[in-house]
């Protein structure tokens, strides 16, 4: 298992990040932080402050987008090879952070800017460019920093969307599970309650987190981290993605990036999901229009063909893995009849 060293959370803690490291690693001289370019005017100055305390060398590196053009070109970038690589941002930063860490064998520090999908502590990342239109795996953070005040100037927009990628891990599990039944697979049961847990407290507790205080924002991140870590113990995403997240990649594959985030892609095929698996659908669309996540198709801008569509080819984008699109297989009119019954159209 590859889990996480150290996880800290707190208002402020990102002025101890060169602490981190030291603490880490005392022998650490060089890091190299991968982000965006308005996080950098932003947080940079007491990140380079906390390097100076510490005595680490830093180079900063910006990227604009997820894909393996970028992954090369900071790779490029990197002239001198640093202790520690940083992903210091959203979702991109993150990911290409994580990929080039795996890449030049590196230890990686995940330090989300946004509590917007859980691998800010798995070890998955998704990058465009490469030949699997899904998650691919590398190493887990050995650490991450999480600091709730930086995480509350993030949009709400972006904290339902975490929200959504949490629910996702009700429908996530009970494919594990099918797949356990049905195919002999390998099931761990603490990697699966971990990650349903973290999906429960969202159930329960959405009415309070959709609010940007201190509870909702710290549940959400420590909800997040620890579906990452599941993943983690499982060694795959098992515990975490499941059909809800092929129809979101199959959503990209069809329209493109322009389709919504990431966990509002899911949250939609968590509904759908759950009402193949006989689950009560309705609390789950409940829990999202609670956090203010999107539950119908037209509030991403997606039409009734994309959706359909998007159900038809999910399965197909990674046959190895069995769900519930698998034993059910819909037809283009049991799709639409699908995504009707739960008024995601």
């Amino acid at each position: 298992m590859e889990l996480p060293r150290k996880i800290l959370i707190g208002d402020g803690v990102i002025s101890q990040l060169g602490a981190l490291i030291t603490d880490l690693d005392n022998n650490a001289s060089r890091v190299a932080i991968i982000t965006g370019k308005r996080v950098k005017i932003m947080i940079g100055p007491v990140c380079k402050s906390s390097f100076i305390n510490t005595s680490l060398k830093d180079s900063w590196h910006t990227i604009a987008d997820s894909s393996m053009n970028s992954v090369n070109e900071i790779k490029k970038t990197i002239k001198d090879i640093p202790d520690f690589i940083i992903g210091l941002g959203g979702g991109r930063s993150v990911d290409v952070a994580k990929m080039v860490a795996f890449q030049l064998d590196k230890p990686f520090i995940s330090v989300p800017t946004s509590a917007s999908h859980d691998g800010i502590s798995s070890p998955f990342v998704s990058i465009r460019g490469i030949d699997k239109p899904y998650s691919i795996k590398a190493n887990a953070p050995l650490s991450v920093l999480a600091d709730t005040q930086l995480l509350s100037t993030a949009p709400v927009r972006l904290l339902a969307s975490g929200c959504g990628d949490l629910l996702a891990k009700i429908t996530a599990v009970k494919d594990w599970e099918l797949a356990r039944d049905e195919k002999d697979e390998y099931y761990g049961s603490y990697a699966a309650n971990l990650s349903y847990m973290s999906a429960k407290i969202i159930l329960n507790e959405s009415q309070k987190l959709r609010d940007k205080n201190e509870f909702g924002i710290r549940t959400i991140i420590e909800a997040l981290i620890s579906a990452g870590v599941a993943a983690c113990i499982a060694g795959s995403s098992r515990p975490c993605s499941g059909a809800e997240h092929l129809f979101s990649h199959a959503l990209e594959y069809i329209v493109g990036g322009n389709c919504g985030l990431h966990g509002e892609r899911v949250g939609l095929g968590t509904i759908m999901m759950a009402k193949l698996h006989g689950l009560e659908w309705e609390m789950i669309v409940e829990a999202l229009e609670n956090v203010g996540a999107p539950t119908k198709a037209k509030q991403l801008e997606l039409n009734e063909g994309q959706i359909v569509h998007s159900l038809l080819i999910a399965q197909s984008l990674r046959p190895d893995r069995y769900t519930i699109l698998d034993k059910v297989k819909l037809n283009k009119q049991s799709a639409l009849k699908l995504a009707n019954s739960v008024k995601v159209l």
